[in-house]
C-alpha cells in the first residue's frame, strides 16, 4: 500500500535513484574501484562475457597494499606466490576454475529420466485403471465390415475411396 501511494506521487521513482546511487559504494567496503564492470554498477562477478570486474575481489589489507606497492617496480623482482596473491586479491577464480564443467547436466538429466518414468506409470496406471475398453467398432473385423459398407454405398466415387474400386471385377484397380 505503500509503495503505491509513493509511486502515485511519483517519489519512489527518485527514491529508488537515489537509494541505488548511495548503495554503489557503500556496498564495496574498503576495495578498490578498477573497472566499469556489468553495466557500470559496483559488483564483483566472474564471467568470461565481463572479463574485468567493477571492484577487486578482496578489500584491501597491509599486506597487499605492501604488495602493490612492490608492483608498481618492476615485476621481475617479484616471486611466483607473491604474484598469485596479487591475482587472487584482484580476481577470485580463474578463468578455467569459473569456466569448468559444473556436472548440472547431470541434475538436469536425472530430473528429465524421473519425470518421464513418473509420466510413463501414469499412463500405465491411466490405461488399465481409468480408460474404459475400446470399442468393438475399432477391431480390425469391424473396420473391414465398416469398408465393405463404404464401398457397397459409393462413397465419395470421383477421387475418394470408391473411385479405386472395381465394382464390375470387385477387387482394388
Amino acid at each position: 500500500m505503500y509503495l503505491l501511494t509513493l509511486k502515485s506521487f511519483g517519489v519512489y521513482s527518485s527514491l529508488a535513484l537515489r537509494v541505488r546511487n548511495i548503495h554503489h559504494r557503500c556496498r564495496i567496503g574498503n576495495r578498490d574501484w578498477v573497472g566499469f564492470g556489468v553495466n557500470g554498477g559496483a559488483n564483483y562477478k566472474d564471467d568470461a562475457h565481463f572479463p574485468f570486474p567493477a571492484v577487486r575481489f578482496k578489500e584491501n589489507t597491509r599486506d597487499i597494499c605492501a604488495l602493490r606497492e612492490k608492483e608498481k617496480g618492476d615485476w621481475r623482482m617479484l616471486c611466483c606466490e607473491e604474484k598469485k596473491a596479487l591475482y587472487r586479491a584482484s580476481f577470485c577464480q580463474t578463468f578455467t576454475e569459473f569456466q569448468h564443467p559444473t556436472g548440472q547436466w547431470k541434475v538436469v538429466l536425472g530430473m528429465g529420466f524421473f519425470i518421464s518414468a513418473f509420466a510413463f506409470w501414469m499412463f500405465i496406471f491411466l490405461h488399465y485403471y481409468v480408460y474404459e475398453c475400446l470399442p468393438p467398432s475399432l477391431s480390425k473385423s469391424s473396420q473391414k465390415v465398416q469398408l465393405r459398407r463404404m464401398l457397397e454405398l459409393r462413397v465419395n466415387p470421383i477421387d475418394g475411396i470408391s473411385s479405386k474400386w472395381d465394382y464390375d471385377n470387385d477387387r482394388w484397380k
